[in-house]
């Protein structure tokens, strides 16, 4: 079952993401640099469910949490049609459809959100993840090169995004771009 999280599911939403961080070298944090408390995490997600154009979603399977994705809003005015991405797994249910539901159910609430844009970075060695966000629709925008450090070596990130839908002006203006770029 995949649902909105709720401020109760803090504890649980802290185990899940810490024990994420030690399954995989593919996200942000390491083993055991998450340092929130429990009352830190449930006001983390009161915060995140205020704003409109935010939301967490947890997958759950036998009451147990497997899997979330987050969706952070921008706050500026132009920018709060923008939401970015943050997603992790439990390894045990890694390849099963999971991530693919998350995201199918992500898009369903932003784009009742009035979101427009998703956007997430991704470690470009993670070839699993870079699979499953162009399978959802996600391109490549750009590389950071040596975002990461781990183990002494650099990494770069992939910046990727995914368009909802697209307004008059969008079209207008990718249609013209070129024009401008000229004159």
């Amino acid at each position: 079952m995949i649902r909105t999280i709720r401020e109760t599911d803090a504890e649980a939403f802290l185990k899940l993401c810490k024990t994420i961080d030690s399954e995989t070298e593919n996200m942000l944090y390491e083993e055991g640099e998450r340092n929130l408390t429990v009352e830190e995490q449930k006001e983390s997600i009161r915060q995140h469910l205020q704003q409109l154009n935010s939301t967490i979603l947890v997958a759950e399977k036998n009451g147990k949490l497997a899997g979330y994705i987050t969706a952070t809003g921008e706050t500026a005015n132009r920018t709060k049609h923008t939401a970015t991405i943050s997603v992790g797994v439990l390894q045990s249910y890694a390849g099963m459809g999971l991530g693919t539901r998350l995201f199918e159910k992500l898009e369903k609430w932003a784009k009742q959100a009035g979101i427009v844009r998703l956007e997430l970075v991704v470690l470009s060695s993670n070839i699993p993840a870079i699979r499953l966000y162009r399978k959802m629709g996600f391109r490549v925008e750009g590389a950071k090169r040596g975002a990461c450090l781990m183990d002494g070596v650099l990494y770069d990130d992939f910046l990727m995004s995914k368009l909802l839908k697209r307004s008059r002006f969008v079209k207008r203006h990718t249609q013209n771009k070129d024009e401008k770029v000229r004159a």
